[in-house]
C-alpha cells in the first residue's frame, strides 16, 4: 500500500514538474516581448536625447493662448451615472480654461435618475444639451455615442457652423484646465489625438485601485509611446481622445452614419485601428504641466506636504477598488480588445502591426498561467521540505533537480521578473511618490489575480455569446468622483462664473456691471431685469458660487409659528420645510448676512439651513402666505422685484405657456437678451418690452428702498 501510494506522489511530482515547462515557456515568451519594448523605448529614449531633444522646441502654454479658439464638442455616454455625472459636468465647466465649445451628454430612456442630474446641470449651464437614446439601455457604449454624434451633426446643421473636432470622456473623469486649448492648438492637422490616462492618487492601503496606478503609469509613459513609434498608429483610451471632424466624417460615411462599432465592447480601441486603415493621423500627445497634490509620507502616516508634480497633460479619474467591480471592469476589455478584436480584426497589417496584435492577445492565455504558477509553487513546497529533511527522495533525472534547459528558462523568467519590477516601480514613483513605487511589487500579485478571473470570465462570456447567441451589453462599472476636499473648486466672482457657463456674453456683462456701479443694485437683479440671464440661471450660478443646495418651493400658505411673516418678507427667506436632522429649511434668493441668520435662529430656536431658490418663487410663497393670512395690517407693503416674463405674463401680453415654450430653446450667447429674442419670435413688441423693463426696474428700485 505504502509502495503505490509512493508511486503516485511520484508521478504527481512528474506532472507537476511537465506543468511547469509550459508555464515557464509561456512566462518566457511573454518575458521576451516585454524585454523587446523595453529595449526599443530606452533607446529610443536614448537617441531623442542626444538628437532630437536639443534643437526640438516645445510648445508653450502661451502659444496655446495665443491660437484663436475653434468651436469644440464633448461628448459624454452616461448609463446609470447618477451618481457622478452632475460633478463631473460641474467640475469640468469650471476648470476649463475655453469659451467656445459645447457639451453634449447622452441618457437612455430608462435611465430616469441620470436624465434628472443632467437636466439639472443643463438648466445651469447653456453649453450643455442632453441627447437622448431613444431605446432601454443598456445596449453598448459604441451605440450611445452614435446618437451623440447624430445630435452633433444636427446641432452643427442648425446653428450654420462645423466642430473643429469632438471629446470623447466619461463621466469619471477629471479635467485639466488646459486640455481644449491643446486639442485646438493640434486641430486640425492631427485627426485623432490621445492625451495620457492617469489614476488618481490612493491610499497606500487601497491595493485593487493601486493596481490601476501601477498600470497606467507605466503602460501611458512606455507602452503606448512604443506602439505609436513601431506603428504609427495610437489606440483610443475611450477618454481624453479627440477626434477630428474630418475623422468623424470618414468613420460615419464608411459605416452607414455610425462611427463607432456597436459589435464591440471596446469601440475605442476598434477606431483607433480603423482610422489607421483609411490612413487618418493620430498622435499620442505628451504635453508637460504641472500639477499640485496632497501626499502623505510613510505609508500615510507621515506629515501632509504639497508636492508639485510635472508630468503630462493627462485625464485623471478614480478606478475601481473593490475585486469584484475592478475584474468586471476589465473583463469588458478582454472581451472587446483581445476576443472581440481577434474575431473582427484577425492578424491584418504590417508586420509591427501583427506583432501589436499579438502583444494585446497573449494575456488571454498569459494571464490564465499566472495564478497556476502560484499554485505550482505551493504544491512544490511540501516534496522540498520532505526530500530536505529525508522524508522523500526526489529522483535523480527531475528536470529541477539536474542542471536542465528548464534551469535557464527559471533563471531567465526570475531576471525578467526582477527588471519588470523595477522598471514598474520607476515609472510609478515618478508620479505617485516611492511608498507607491515600493508597493507597485506586491501590487502586481493582487493585479495577477484580477486579471486571472477577468480572463476567465470573458472566455466564458464569449464562448457563450458563439455558441448559444448570448447577447454582449454594456457591463456597467459604478464610479466615483473626488468629493469637494480631495479636489479643489474654483469659486468664482457672480460675474466671472456666468460668463464662464456661457450664460451670459462679456460685452453683455460689462453692461450690467456698468448699471451695477451707476445705480447700486445687486448685479444679479439688474442682468434679470434686463433680460441677460434667467432667474433660474441666477439662482443655479448663486447655489454654486455659495455652495448651498437648491431648493424648489412647493407653494404653501402657512409658516412655522414662532416665525413671522414680517420677518420672512424682511429677511427674503421662507421656510420650506426640515431636512433629515429636523432642522428647519428656509428658501433665500442669496445667502443671509450673519445677523439675518441670527435672528432666524432665535425664532427658530435652532441654526436654519439655507437653500438657495428663485427670488419669483420666494415672492410668490409669500404672497400666498400673506394673503391667507389677512396681512393687511401689515404697515409695510411688500413688493418684489418681479421676472420680465413674470411681468409679461401678469400684464396680459403672453401666456405663461407660450413663454415657458419659449424658454426652452433659448440660449443667452446667441439669442441675447430676452426680450430681444421674444421680440423676434414675434410673441411681444418692442414697446412692450421697454415699457415692462422700465416697470421692472421701479418695482426693483421700491423694493430694495434705493430712491
Amino acid at each position: 500500500m505504502t509502495t503505490n501510494w509512493l508511486h503516485f506522489l511520484a508521478d504527481y511530482y512528474a506532472l507537476l514538474e511537465l506543468t511547469t515547462c509550459v508555464v515557464a515557456v509561456l512566462f518566457l515568451v511573454s518575458a521576451a516581448d516585454d524585454l523587446f519594448v523595453d529595449a526599443w523605448y530606452w533607446i529610443r529614449q536614448a537617441y531623442r536625447r542626444l538628437t532630437r531633444t536639443r534643437t526640438y522646441r516645445p510648445v508653450t502654454e502661451q502659444q496655446l493662448e495665443q491660437h484663436a479658439e475653434q468651436p469644440l464638442a464633448i461628448m459624454v455616454p452616461a448609463w446609470l451615472e447618477y451618481d457622478v455625472i452632475a460633478q463631473m459636468i460641474e467640475n469640468m465647466v469650471t476648470v476649463l480654461n475655453y469659451r467656445n465649445y459645447v457639451i453634449f451628454v447622452g441618457t437612455y430612456v430608462n435611465d430616469a435618475h441620470t436624465i434628472a442630474e443632467v437636466e439639472r446641470m443643463r438648466r445651469r449651464y447653456k453649453q450643455l444639451h442632453r441627447v437622448e437614446v431613444p431605446h432601454a439601455g443598456p445596449t453598448c457604449k459604441a451605440d450611445c455615442l452614435n446618437w451623440i454624434i447624430n445630435a452633433i451633426f444636427l446641432h452643427e446643421k442648425k446653428r450654420g457652423y462645423q466642430f473643429a473636432g469632438v471629446i470623447l470622456h466619461d463621466s469619471e473623469d477629471v479635467l485639466h484646465s488646459l486640455e481644449l486649448k491643446f486639442f485646438n492648438y493640434l486641430l486640425p492637422r492631427k485627426d485623432m489625438i490621445q492625451l495620457p490616462v492617469m489614476s488618481l492618487e490612493r491610499k497606500w492601503s487601497e491595493l485593487v485601485a493601486g493596481t490601476y496606478m501601477d498600470e497606467f503609469a507605466e503602460s501611458h509613459a512606455k507602452d503606448i509611446v512604443v506602439r505609436e513609434s513601431i506603428s504609427g498608429m495610437v489606440p483610443s483610451a475611450g477618454v481624453g481622445t479627440c477626434f477630428s471632424r474630418r475623422a468623424l466624417q470618414a468613420l460615419a460615411s464608411d459605416n452607414q452614419n455610425q462611427p463607432f462599432n456597436t459589435d464591440t465592447l471596446t469601440e475605442d480601441y476598434d477606431i483607433g485601428a480603423r482610422l489607421a486603415s483609411i490612413g487618418m493621423t493620430s498622435i499620442f500627445a505628451r504635453f508637460p504641466v504641472h500639477f499640485s497634490v496632497n501626499r502623505k509620507t510613510w505609508f500615510g502616516f507621515g506629515k501632509e506636504r504639497q508636492v508639485t508634480l510635472k508630468m503630462p497633460l493627462c485625464v485623471r479619474e478614480y478606478f475601481p477598488d473593490h475585486f469584484k467591480t475592478a475584474y468586471r471592469q476589465k473583463t469588458r476589455w478582454v472581451l472587446g480588445i483581445s476576443l472581440q478584436g481577434w474575431a473582427q480584426i484577425g492578424w491584418s497589417g504590417s508586420l509591427a502591426n501583427k506583432y501589436l496584435l499579438f502583444r494585446d492577445r497573449k494575456g488571454i492565455v498569459t494571464a490564465l498561467v499566472s495564478v497556476p504558477a502560484y499554485l505550482l509553487l505551493l504544491q512544490f513546497l511540501p516534496f522540498w521540505i520532505a526530500d530536505h529533511f529525508g522524508f522523500w527522495k526526489l529522483a535523480s533525472g527531475s528536470v529541477l533537480q539536474s542542471q536542465t534547459w528548464l534551469h535557464y528558462v527559471l533563471y531567465a523568467n526570475l531576471s525578467a521578473l526582477a527588471l519588470r519590477a523595477s522598471q514598474r516601480a520607476y515609472f510609478v514613483s515618478r508620479l505617485y511618490g516611492p511608498v507607491h513605487g515600493l508597493l507597485s511589487a506586491p501590487r502586481m500579485v493582487v493585479a495577477n489575480f484580477i486579471n486571472f478571473v477577468a480572463v476567465a470570465r470573458a472566455w466564458k462570456l464569449f464562448l457563450a455569446h458563439l455558441l448559444f447567441g448570448k447577447r454582449l451589453a454594456w457591463d456597467k462599472t459604478m464610479h466615483d468622483f473626488p468629493s469637494d476636499d480631495r479636489l479643489m473648486r474654483t469659486r468664482q466672482r457672480l460675474g466671472e462664473l456666468l460668463v464662464s457657463w456661457q450664460a451670459i456674453t462679456e460685452e453683455d456683462m460689462k453692461k450690467g456691471l456698468q448699471e451695477h456701479t451707476e445705480m447700486h443694485l445687486p448685479l444679479g437683479h439688474i442682468l434679470v431685469a434686463r433680460g441677460y440671464i434667467d432667474e433660474e440661471t441666477l439662482a443655479e450660478a448663486i447655489a454654486f458660487q455659495s455652495d448651498l443646495s437648491r431648493a424648489e418651493i412647493r407653494i404653501a400658505a402657512s409658516l412655522p409659528a414662532p416665525v413671522s411673516l414680517d420677518m420672512c418678507v424682511r429677511l427674503g427667506a421662507m421656510p420650506i420645510g426640515q431636512d433629515a436632522n429636523g432642522k428647519p429649511i428656509v428658501a433665500v434668493g442669496k445667502p443671509l448676512a450673519d445677523d439675518a441668520l441670527r435672528e432666524l435662529a432665535s425664532a427658530f430656536g435652532t441654526q436654519p439651513v439655507q437653500h438657495i431658490a428663485r427670488d419669483s418663487e420666494i415672492v410668490s410663497g409669500l404672497r400666498l402666505a400673506m394673503a391667507e393670512m389677512n396681512a393687511k395690517s401689515i404697515k409695510r407693503e411688500f413688493k418684489g422685484a418681479s421676472l420680465l416674463g413674470e411681468l409679461l405674463i401678469h400684464n396680459g401680453k403672453i401666456t405663461r405657456e407660450t413663454l415657458e415654450q419659449a424658454m426652452q430653446h433659448y440660449i443667452s450667447p446667441q439669442h441675447g437678451r430676452i426680450g430681444d429674442y421674444l421680440v423676434g419670435r414675434g410673441l411681444v413688441s418692442r414697446e412692450v418690452i421697454e415699457e415692462t423693463v422700465q416697470q421692472q426696474m421701479a418695482l426693483l428700485r421700491l423694493a430694495l428702498g434705493v430712491a
